[in-house]
C-alpha cells in the first residue's frame, strides 16, 4: 500500500516487485449481475499443500495466502447484513480491507493460512446506476493478483531471507562465520587486489559454497529457498439492466407463441390437405 494504485499502468500488479517467482491463479464470477445485488468471486491460489517455506526467523513452516482484487469503480465488498447465510459460510472467517479510504473497489486479504484458504469466497455488492449517474449498464474488467509464500523483497527494497544471496565481488571466500543468536553466516572475501568485503546471509537459505572457494561477481552463494510466487488474472462482468432482461424475456415469449401459431397452423393446413384429397 505504498502506491496510489496497485495496478500499474502497463497493467502489473505491484505485489510482483516483492513476489518475484510467477505463479498461476483462478477467479470465478458470474458472466452478468443486476444493479444492487449481492454475488460472490471466487479465488482459487493453487499450489503443492505438502511443501514449506523459510519462515522469517530461518524454520520452516506453512505457506500464507494473499490477493488484491481490483473491481470496477462503484463495485465494493458486500455488507455482512446483506450477505446471505450460505456465503457467509462459504467466506468462513476471511477479513476483506479496502485498499484505501478512497479505493473502497479494492479489496485485500491476507497474509492467510494457505492451508485453509487457497480458495476464498469473495462477497461483493454490484453498484446501481439509478443511484450513481457516473455507473453505466456496461461490461467491466475485473483484475486479481494472488500469492503463495513470502516475498523475495520488503517494501524498503531490502531482502528478505527468503531468496538468493550473491557474492558481492569477485575474489576469494576467506572465511565463513555462523552468527550465534540470529544465526545465518558472515563471509569475508578478498579480492584480487587484496581488499576484504564482508557480506552476511540470514538463518534460512542453504550455503552452497564452502571457504577457499573463488567466486565472481553475483554468483549464488547460496541455494533459491523460496516455494511461493504470485500471479495474475482477469476476468469481466457484465452489470445487466433489469428492464434488458424483462424485455429478453418478453422477446423469447413471443418467439414461443408464434413457433406455436405456426405448428398448429401446420397441423392445420395438412387436415384440409388431408379432407381434400379423402374427397
Amino acid at each position: 500500500q505504498n502506491y496510489a494504485n496497485p495496478r500499474e499502468a502497463n497493467g502489473r500488479i505491484v505485489c510482483a516487485n516483492c513476489h518475484l517467482a510467477q505463479k498461476s491463479v483462478e477467479i470465478e464470477v458470474p458472466q452478468s449481475v443486476l444493479p444492487d445485488s449481492v454475488f460472490e468471486a471466487v479465488v482459487k491460489i493453487p499450489y503443492d499443500q505438502q511443501v514449506t517455506q523459510v519462515l522469517g526467523n530461518g524454520k520452516k513452516g506453512g505457506l500464507n495466502v494473499g490477493a488484491v482484487l481490483i473491481l470496477p469503480e462503484g463495485f465494493s465488498a458486500a455488507p455482512a447484513e446483506r450477505i446471505p447465510a450460505e456465503m457467509k459460510t462459504k467466506v468462513g472467517k476471511l477479513y476483506f480491507q479496502p485498499y484505501s479510504d478512497d479505493k473502497k473497489n479494492i479489496l485485500v486479504v491476507g497474509p492467510v493460512p494457505g492451508k485453509k484458504y487457497s480458495e476464498m469466497v469473495f462477497p461483493l455488492l454490484s453498484p446501481d446506476p439509478a443511484k450513481d449517474k457516473n455507473i453505466s449498464y456496461l461490461k467491466y474488467p475485473i483484475y486479481l493478483g494472488g500469492n503463495r509464500g513470502r516475498g523475495q523483497i520488503y517494501p524498503d527494497g531490502s531482502k528478505s531471507n527468503n531468496t538468493v544471496y550473491s557474492s558481492p565481488v569477485a575474489g576469494k571466500i576467506l572465511q565463513i562465520e555462523p552468527i550465534e543468536k540470529k544465526g545465518g553466516y558472515e563471509m569475508t572475501f578478498e579480492t584480487a587486489n587484496g581488499e576484504q568485503i564482508t557480506e552476511k546471509v540470514p538463518a534460512g537459505p542453504d550455503l552452497i559454497v564452502k571457504v577457499g572457494q573463488n567466486v565472481q561477481a553475483d554468483q549464488p552463494l547460496t541455494n533459491n529457498p523460496n516455494v511461493g510466487g504470485f500471479g495474475q488474472k482477469d476476468t469481466e462482468i457484465v452489470l445487466q439492466s433489469p428492464l434488458r432482461v424483462q424485455g429478453l424475456l418478453v422477446f423469447f415469449f413471443f418467439v414461443v407463441v408464434t413457433q406455436v401459431f405456426l405448428v398448429l397452423k401446420k397441423k392445420q393446413f395438412e387436415k384440409v390437405q388431408l379432407a381434400e384429397m379423402n374427397f
